[in-house]
């Protein structure tokens, strides 16, 4: 099962520019067969963010579903991820 993680930031936001590296290089550590990451820029794709919740950047959605409406850290993220690859793995 790969998850897919996806950052909503917009154009400007240093917020979300000094977050997008930490971050993606923990989604980057799991490798391609188990997590995938994917920059949102909330501006171009706003009805996909309105829809999953987003109401300030940089917010982190897991497979979809918005998971950190605010900036997690990049352990708090790599824990969460860990623990949906493990809860996956065992079928739950």
């Amino acid at each position: 099962m790969t998850i897919a993680v996806e950052i909503f930031s917009a154009p400007g936001c240093t917020r979300c520019a000094r977050a997008r590296g930490p971050l993606k290089t923990v989604v980057e550590a799991l490798g391609a067969n188990r997590a995938t990451w994917r920059e949102v820029d909330v501006l171009a794709e706003t009805d996909y963010a309105v829809a999953l919740g987003v109401v300030a950047t940089p917010a982190i959605a897991i497979d979809g579903r918005l998971a950190f409406a605010a900036l997690p850290s990049p352990q708090r993220l790599r824990a969460e991820l860990v623990r949906r690859l493990a809860r996956d793995s065992r079928g739950g």
